[in-house]
């Protein structure tokens, strides 16, 4: 999801619409349908309306209209793009590539021998594009058909006989790298696992087999069915996306249908539960929590889980939803403020038929309210001394643009909220040191990160923008005095992207706060929104609209946060996986490179203290049972994640089952031993524990602020009796 951000100089040659920033590094594709705002993925959702359109056993041709639109967005690629790349025949090499891989990810439909016919377009496709003669990618699309027809009814056929759940074999669910099935008899055997795993999954849910194959039928049935709705938009929308992520996963072709939705996103007035979706290999999957929603309120819900079932209130029936359209599972889940939904929910990060459990979630209304920061204190002892240390989260860069662009003095924004909060700390007595959540914190508006950075360092450049062609922009905070001059450590993580990075890497670059965590996202580029009607000139509109990258960020020192994000001073463990998540595990990122550092004078310098910090954490953290317990969390995920496939033998993988169970118990167990807390019988007991990691960072900034005496010298902002 992108924010709305400043305006910016235009590139050429088309007048740009607002800058944008990523909104959740996460994503793991070009844009995370957002739930409760229901803006549809580009190239998996499709519209219930669109069955007018819909096909059932003919092919798909492109229209004239896709053919002006796909010259027009190859033209303003080649001019606009920060890559300033050509499109010739290496960018039609990798559109193959991309393409297909949007297709068949799984590499579960298409045999050798097709792959190896399509390769009569490797060097084909960037003419169709540019000429607008589309026929190529159509032939693919329809291959792809004619397979997704043959599989779905060898999967129903294979029901007919109930499969012998004693065998000892494995089912190989992580295909990303696998080779395509070389005859129709390999691609079979693969099917005959795929169902055996589904059903296999289901029965672990105490399912009978008559009950399993029904669900399974009707599963089925309902992907064939909704894989005739695909229209020739759908199938043209899903090409140029492929074609746009060629050069960089933040560049994106929106249908109308698309934009509008887009559009309905920044009213930043929506109901919902407050996540995004996607749609993976049939399953709908979360893709990132959204700050101010039920689902980040409740707490249960992550980013990667699946959603198998919806149903509607407290005590509705429940309906299976695997294989369902994306948009579909959105009309579900949405519904008036106040009611609920309940989504049956499988781990992310874990094998399939991993424990599924119920979510019973209220839908509500998302607004900046919601959004806003929000503080805590936390008290810190150091021998007989009890010291406060201040936190203030911040979800999101946030900025009631409406409010402000109506002249409203009183208009919400993050660094209105925190300068409150830091006034609010002030007038309770100040604290000992401050810590900055960012954890989450996909970015949002630019000139919110800059105005955040003058409440802690004084006027100056925060952060330089190079822009297609060269120009380079130094922009800089306005404010000449800091509204809080003491210790202060700034709390980061994976997903923290784009304006957090912005800002993090600030005070990092100033010396005036200590970045804690994990390394973060490494979104460092720049996006332009094109509404491509303006082209068509009055004749035949809807050809939607376009996110170009126009740009790229860096830090007053001159290095880019591009790829490599922000390295932390000092490490927090994560269940974050960096291999997984970041821009620089996605295909087509922009390079990190370095400009000329801008001309910053420097607060102070942390690399003395590190080494103190470092081993007051260790000697800390070994006796600290709540992060020693995080600690094991992540290294189960951690080992989760390596696992590539799963037994088919239902005596096993319900052992497996109760396996990681028993560990996950006596983890938990251990922990509230330690502290002296009853232990529990069951691991359905568990709740979440603590936020150690939180809690650590309260205790190094404790350490700061004893370490580093100039700090607690300082006069003025929200010092302890300043």
């Amino acid at each position: 999801m992108y924010q709305p951000a400043e305006q910016g100089p235009p590139p050429s040659p088309p007048a740009p619409a607002a800058r944008r920033g990523v909104n959740r590094a996460g994503a793991a594709v070009l844009v995370a349908l957002l739930l409760a705002l229901g803006m549809l993925l580009l190239g998996t959702a499709r519209s219930p309306s669109a069955t007018a359109n819909a096909t059932t056993t003919t092919d798909f041709a492109p229209t004239e209209r896709h053919a002006k639109v796909a010259r027009l967005v190859s033209s303003m690629f080649e001019r606009s793009h920060y890559r300033q790349a050509p499109v010739n025949d290496p960018v039609s090499s990798l559109v193959l590539d991309r393409y297909l891989e949007s297709i068949d990810g799984s590499r579960s439909y298409f045999l050798a021998s097709d792959i190896q016919e399509f390769e009569k377009y490797r060097y084909e496709l960037d003419d169709a594009i540019t000429t607008g003669k589309l026929e190529p990618a159509f032939a693919i699309f329809n291959r792809f058909q004619a397979r997704n027809r043959e599989r779905m009814a060898y999967a129903i056929k294979l029901l007919e006989t109930e499969p012998d759940f004693t065998v000892d074999e494995s089912f190989e669910f992580d295909r990303e790298h696998a080779p395509w099935p070389a005859t129709r008899d390999e691609l079979d055997e693969l099917w005959r696992k795929r169902v055996k795993n589904d059903a296999l999954s289901l029965m672990l849910a105490d399912k009978t087999w008559a009950e399993t194959r029904d669900v399974l039928k009707k599963r089925y049935e309902r992907v064939a069915k909704r894989s005739e709705q695909i229209t020739a938009d759908d199938v043209f929308e899903n090409f140029m996306n492929a074609f746009a992520h060629v050069f960089d996963p933040h560049s994106s072709y929106f249908s109308p249908r698309n934009s509008e939705e887009y559009r309905i996103a920044m009213s930043l007035s929506y109901e919902g539960i407050g996540a995004s979706l996607q749609s993976i290999d049939d399953f709908v999957t979360i893709m990132e929590i959204l700050p101010g929603g039920s689902a980040q309120q409740n707490g249960e819900l992550k980013a990667n889980d699946r959603i198998l079932a919806v149903g509607q209130g407290k005590d509705g029936k429940m309906v299976d939803v695997v294989g369902w359209r994306l948009d579909d599972v959105v009309q579900l889940i949405r519904g008036p403020n106040g009611s609920f939904v309940r989504l049956q929910i499988q781990p992310g990060n874990a094998p399939p038929g991993t424990q599924e459990h119920i979510l019973t979630l209220p839908r509500t209304k998302i607004t900046l309210e919601a959004q806003a920061a929000k503080k805590e204190i936390r008290k810190v002892k150091r021998g007989d001394k009890e010291l406060k240390v201040g936190v203030i989260t911040v979800p999101s860069f946030y900025q009631d643009y409406n409010a402000r662009a109506a002249g409203d003095d009183e208009f919400r924004s993050t660094t209105r909220d925190v300068r409150k909060l830091l006034d609010e700390i002030k007038a309770e007595g100040g604290v000992d040191g401050l810590v900055l959540d960012l954890r989450e914190n996909g970015g949002g508006h630019l000139s919110e990160a800059i105005g955040l950075v003058n409440l802690f360092v004084p006027k100056g450049p925060v952060v330089q923008l190079r822009e297609t062609g060269g120009r380079v922009e130094v922009l800089e905070s306005e404010d000449k005095a800091a509204a809080y001059s003491g210790p202060l450590t700034i709390l980061v993580d994976r997903f923290s992207a784009s304006a957090s990075e912005i800002f993090a890497a600030a005070m990092q670059d100033y010396g005036r706060g200590l970045v804690v965590g994990q390394q973060t996202y490494g979104k460092g580029s720049v996006q332009n929104l094109y509404p491509l009607d303006r082209y068509a000139l009055g004749q035949d509109p809807g050809y939607g609209q376009l996110t170009v990258t126009i740009g790229m960020y860096y830090r007053v020192t001159g290095d880019s946060t591009q790829n490599r994000g922000v390295m932390p001073d000092l490490a927090l463990p994560s269940a974050i996986s960096t291999d997984e998540v970041g821009e620089s595990s996605r295909d087509g990122s922009l390079p990190w490179n370095r400009i000329r550092s801008s001309d910053f004078r420097r607060e102070g310098a942390f690399t003395p203290l590190l080494p103190e910090l470092q081993q007051e954490h260790a000697a800390r953290i070994a006796g600290d049972p709540n992060f020693q317990f995080a600690v094991s969390e992540i290294s189960a995920l951690e080992k989760m994640r390596t696992e590539k496939s799963v037994s088919l033998n239902l005596a096993k993988r319900k052992a497996e089952r109760e396996a990681r169970a028993q560990e996950q118990l006596a983890r938990e167990n251990a922990r509230r031993q330690t502290l002296g807390e009853p232990v529990l019988k069951a691991a359905t007991e568990i709740k979440d524990p603590p936020d150690a990691i939180l809690g650590e960072a309260a205790e190094i900034t404790a350490d700061l602020s004893r370490l580093e005496p100039k700090f607690v010298a300082r006069a003025g902002g929200a010092d302890k009796g300043g």
